[in-house]
């Protein structure tokens, strides 16, 4: 798969979603704590707004927390913009080369499925990740994605329910794909999403 195509592709798509959301949706809960979708979307689009030097001097503000900086650009950004500059800055940016610090262009792709489902699931929208986005990000997680993600998979196997996959070792813990890529990436699910004695760990509270 051509993963410069299928980030263009993930953004489009994202845009298009985003678009159709309501006001309330849009001031809805995600699976990032604190963030709104507006935060959510605004930080989806950080590194495609700030250079480099800008981003800099906004992580020295922050005293070299990048957790911190990105909090504070993510609120600062959503209350500035428009839910439509919000959608632009996605949308016009589908073939914007950016990666993350770490990680190369698959944590491109990543980032973008990723803070999508955060969205998506976060406010029960129906929306599949195509399986061959999936199937990759999968197929690249390593324990260092689960350490740096703060993902706790210790005593389980992840098995997908809608494509040949599993991952670890332990207590058979099932259900989709992506829902999957979701816990590998630190993220608890609300309920429904997962079944499996070790389900209870992974639900949003």
């Amino acid at each position: 798969m051509d993963i410069t195509s299928a980030i263009a592709a993930e953004r489009q798509e994202l845009a298009a979603m985003l678009n159709d959301l309501s006001p309330a949706q849009w001031d809805g809960p995600t699976l990032c704590a604190g963030w709104r979708a507006r935060e959510v979307a605004a930080h989806m689009s950080m590194g495609f707004r700030y250079p480099l030097p800008k981003m800099a001097l906004e992580l020295v503000k922050a005293r070299g927390g990048i957790h911190r900086m990105a909090d504070r650009r993510a609120r600062e950004d959503a209350a500035a913009m428009t839910t439509n500059e919000l959608v632009s800055a996605i949308r016009d940016n589908a073939h914007n080369p950016w990666k993350p610090p770490v990680g190369g262009i698959t944590a491109a792709l990543a980032h973008d499925v990723i803070h999508g489902l955060d969205i998506t699931v976060g406010l029960g929208v129906d929306r599949r990740v195509p399986e061959e986005r999936v199937r990759l990000l999968l197929e690249h997680l390593t324990p260092r994605t689960l350490r740096f993600f703060g993902a706790d998979l210790d005593g389980v196997e992840l098995r997908a329910d809608d494509l040949d996959w599993s991952f670890g070792t332990g207590t058979p813990l099932t259900g989709a794909a992506q829902d999957l890529l979701l816990l590998a990436y630190g993220r608890k699910l609300p309920p429904g999403h997962l079944r499996g004695q070790a389900r209870e760990r992974y639900i949003a509270v």
